[in-house]
């Protein structure tokens, strides 16, 4: 993947909304929670919402935003909180990641356990409704 100073520009990124107002605090939780390191933020023409942010998490990016109803179909006003997608991290050891996460206030969605598929594995629930795997060998 190769990156720019707004983020990739190959390669496929994950770029998620976040609900209520709360993309600063996004940031702030993926920074505390997953080490993630802010390399871009732009705030939207009211100087309050965040338009675009981009982090390196493990290695790879994450890019985000602030909702932003007024551009948001009438049909999709009411989609509810977002479904359908995991973001999986694969790291070096997932207790310490699993751990540091519940700490910085993610939920357990399912337990961190030995999967027959040879990961240590377990899943999260941020404050924003997304959902998070992490995994990594066992040893």
């Amino acid at each position: 993947m190769t990156q720019d100073a707004q983020g990739p520009v190959t390669g496929l990124t994950p770029h998620i909304t976040i609900g209520d107002g709360r993309g600063a605090e996004a940031v702030a939780f993926y920074t505390s929670a997953f080490g993630g390191v802010e390399q871009t933020r732009m705030l939207a023409d009211d100087g309050k919402r965040l338009m675009h942010a981009h982090l390196i998490i493990n290695g790879a990016s994450l890019m985000l935003h602030d909702e932003f109803p007024e551009y948001v179909p009438p049909e999709q006003a009411d989609s509810g909180p977002p479904r359908g997608v995991v973001l999986h991290l694969q790291v070096d050891d997932a207790d310490a990641w699993f751990a540091r996460a519940v700490a910085a206030g993610a939920g357990v969605k399912m337990p961190l356990a030995d999967q027959f598929w040879g990961d240590r594995y377990g899943q999260l629930v941020d404050p924003f409704g997304h959902s998070w795997g992490i995994g990594a060998p066992l040893k």
